[in-house]
Protein backbone atom coordinates (compact mmCIF):
# COMPACT_ATOMS: atom_id res chain seq x y z
CA UNK A 1 0.00 0.00 0.00
CA UNK A 2 1.11 3.53 -0.94
CA UNK A 3 1.87 6.34 1.50
CA UNK A 4 -0.62 9.47 1.19
CA UNK A 5 1.98 11.87 -0.40
CA UNK A 6 2.65 8.86 -2.93
CA UNK A 7 -1.33 8.45 -3.69
CA UNK A 8 -1.84 12.31 -4.01
CA UNK A 9 1.39 12.33 -6.00
CA UNK A 10 -0.13 9.35 -8.15
CA UNK A 11 -3.73 10.75 -8.50
CA UNK A 12 -2.48 13.85 -9.97
CA UNK A 13 0.34 12.73 -12.08
CA UNK A 14 -1.75 9.86 -13.86
CA UNK A 15 -4.33 12.12 -14.87
CA UNK A 16 -2.60 13.61 -17.02
CA UNK A 17 -2.51 12.23 -21.08
CA UNK A 18 -0.37 9.25 -21.47
CA UNK A 19 1.22 9.41 -17.87
CA UNK A 20 2.89 6.37 -16.70
CA UNK A 21 4.39 5.66 -13.51
CA UNK A 22 7.95 3.70 -13.36
CA UNK A 23 9.67 2.96 -10.37
CA UNK A 24 13.65 3.98 -11.05
CA UNK A 25 16.17 4.52 -7.93
CA UNK A 26 13.69 3.06 -5.55
CA UNK A 27 10.90 5.70 -5.98
CA UNK A 28 8.20 6.21 -8.23
CA UNK A 29 9.02 8.63 -10.96
CA UNK A 30 5.53 9.82 -13.16
CA UNK A 31 6.44 10.21 -17.55
CA UNK A 32 4.74 10.87 -20.35
CA UNK A 33 6.33 8.81 -23.28
CA UNK A 34 9.08 7.34 -21.31
CA UNK A 35 10.38 10.94 -20.32
CA UNK A 36 10.29 11.65 -16.74
CA UNK A 37 8.01 14.95 -15.44
CA UNK A 38 8.11 14.37 -11.84
CA UNK A 39 9.08 12.13 -8.97
CA UNK A 40 8.67 11.48 -5.90
CA UNK A 41 12.07 11.52 -3.53
CA UNK A 42 12.36 9.67 0.02
CA UNK A 43 15.76 10.11 0.61
CA UNK A 44 17.75 12.87 3.30
CA UNK A 45 15.17 12.06 5.92
CA UNK A 46 12.30 13.48 4.02
CA UNK A 47 9.70 12.97 1.36
CA UNK A 48 9.81 15.50 -1.41
CA UNK A 49 8.70 15.98 -5.33
CA UNK A 50 10.58 16.86 -7.65
CA UNK A 51 9.69 18.24 -11.07
CA UNK A 52 10.95 20.29 -14.22
CA UNK A 53 10.23 24.18 -13.67
CA UNK A 54 9.56 27.32 -16.29
CA UNK A 55 12.72 29.14 -16.41
CA UNK A 56 13.55 31.33 -13.59
CA UNK A 57 10.82 29.60 -11.57
CA UNK A 58 13.14 27.81 -9.24
CA UNK A 59 15.15 30.88 -7.70
CA UNK A 60 11.73 32.37 -7.19
CA UNK A 61 10.23 29.75 -5.43
CA UNK A 62 12.88 28.42 -3.42
CA UNK A 63 13.36 32.28 -2.42
CA UNK A 64 10.27 32.74 -1.61
CA UNK A 65 9.71 29.59 0.85
CA UNK A 66 13.02 27.93 1.23
CA UNK A 67 11.44 26.27 4.04
CA UNK A 68 9.65 24.30 1.45
CA UNK A 69 10.87 24.47 -1.36
CA UNK A 70 14.78 23.45 -2.69
CA UNK A 71 17.09 23.14 -5.54
CA UNK A 72 17.25 18.82 -5.63
CA UNK A 73 20.35 16.92 -6.36
CA UNK A 74 21.42 15.75 -10.16
CA UNK A 75 18.67 17.82 -11.97
CA UNK A 76 18.71 21.12 -9.87
CA UNK A 77 21.20 22.57 -12.27
CA UNK A 78 18.88 21.68 -15.16
CA UNK A 79 15.83 23.96 -13.42
CA UNK A 80 14.27 21.41 -11.64
CA UNK A 81 12.29 22.10 -8.18
CA UNK A 82 11.70 20.18 -4.99
CA UNK A 83 8.94 20.17 -3.24
CA UNK A 84 8.73 18.99 0.63
CA UNK A 85 5.78 16.83 1.07
CA UNK A 86 6.84 15.83 4.78
CA UNK A 87 5.21 18.81 5.56
CA UNK A 88 1.73 20.58 5.14
CA UNK A 89 2.02 20.78 1.37
CA UNK A 90 -0.49 22.80 -0.38
CA UNK A 91 -1.81 20.26 -3.05
CA UNK A 92 -3.12 22.73 -5.20
CA UNK A 93 0.06 24.17 -5.87
CA UNK A 94 1.79 20.98 -6.30
CA UNK A 95 -0.94 20.23 -8.78
CA UNK A 96 -0.03 23.09 -10.66
CA UNK A 97 3.62 22.51 -10.53
CA UNK A 98 3.01 18.84 -12.07
CA UNK A 99 1.13 20.29 -14.52
CA UNK A 100 3.73 22.74 -15.76
CA UNK A 101 6.32 19.94 -15.75
CA UNK A 102 4.29 17.66 -17.70
CA UNK A 103 3.31 20.85 -20.31
CA UNK A 104 7.72 21.01 -20.55
CA UNK A 105 8.32 17.34 -21.22
CA UNK A 106 5.09 16.02 -23.27
CA UNK A 107 4.87 16.60 -27.17
CA UNK A 108 2.63 19.40 -27.72
CA UNK A 109 -0.07 17.42 -29.43
CA UNK A 110 -1.11 15.74 -25.57
CA UNK A 111 -0.45 19.10 -23.84
CA UNK A 112 -3.11 20.36 -26.59
CA UNK A 113 -5.39 17.67 -24.91
CA UNK A 114 -5.58 19.41 -21.57
CA UNK A 115 -8.49 21.31 -21.20
CA UNK A 116 -7.08 24.43 -20.10
CA UNK A 117 -3.83 24.35 -22.66
CA UNK A 118 -6.44 23.62 -26.03
CA UNK A 119 -7.31 27.31 -26.04
CA UNK A 120 -3.87 28.15 -26.49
Amino acid sequence: MSSPPTARLRSICLALPEAAEKEAWGDPTFRVRDKIFAMEKRGDGRISLWCKAPPGSQAILVGADPENFFVPPYVGHKGWIGVRLDRKPDWAEIATLIRRSYCLTAPKKLVALLPDEASK
